[in-house]
């Protein structure tokens, strides 16, 4: 396993071409972004924040609150509290459950994302997970960074998805108001 992860980052390295800077659409209005972030395996986690961060201004998205919870298990409450507040358009929620047995890691991943799918259907506020539960982590610094790479790519793939689903709702949202939906 750590031979193939060795063998990916030296490929990936090699390979990738420059990233085109892309001109991103505004909003109509300012949008503000929770970003609720677990601090179990901080050091993994905060790759995503820190690429959501960049990925988001770029897509204009400037107002993002950020807050720390313990772990993942705890992420569904505060998204839960902060989208009620109605101060926020969206909510990201990121974390790392690590097999602490096949159970316990697959049910705390299950509950939390099925917990964050009903905050959103409840409140309206859209939520949105990089919450991840890889299959297999061992404490090797090759693991370590594997995950915080791939925390990276999903901390950009969940700023691309907010944003988008926001300009979504704000068109949707704008169409219902006029009548036309």
């Amino acid at each position: 396993m750590n031979q193939m992860l060795q063998d990916t980052q030296t490929e990936t390295s090699q390979t990738q071409p420059p990233v085109p800077v892309t001109e991103h659409p505004r909003f109509a209005k300012p949008q503000r972004v929770a970003f609720v972030q677990a601090c179990w395996h901080r050091d993994v986690v905060e790759e995503a924040r820190i690429a959501f961060m960049r990925e988001a201004e770029a897509r204009h998205l400037t107002h993002v609150d950020v807050f720390e919870v313990p772990g993942s298990f705890e992420i569904p409450l505060h998204a839960q509290v902060l989208a009620k507040t109605r101060r926020y358009t969206a909510i990201v929620a990121a974390g790392l459950v690590v097999d602490g047995g096949i159970y316990r890691h697959e049910f705390v991943a299950d509950t939390v994302i099925k917990a964050l799918m009903d905050v959103q259907l409840r409140t309206e506020v859209p939520v949105f997970s990089a919450v991840l539960t890889p299959q297999q982590f061992h404490e090797t610094e090759v693991h370590y960074d594997f995950f915080r790479r791939h925390f990276t790519i999903k901390g950009i793939e969940v700023a691309a998805a907010c944003a988008e689903t926001l300009h979504g709702l704000e068109r949707l949202r704008g169409q219902v108001a006029a009548g036309i939906v």
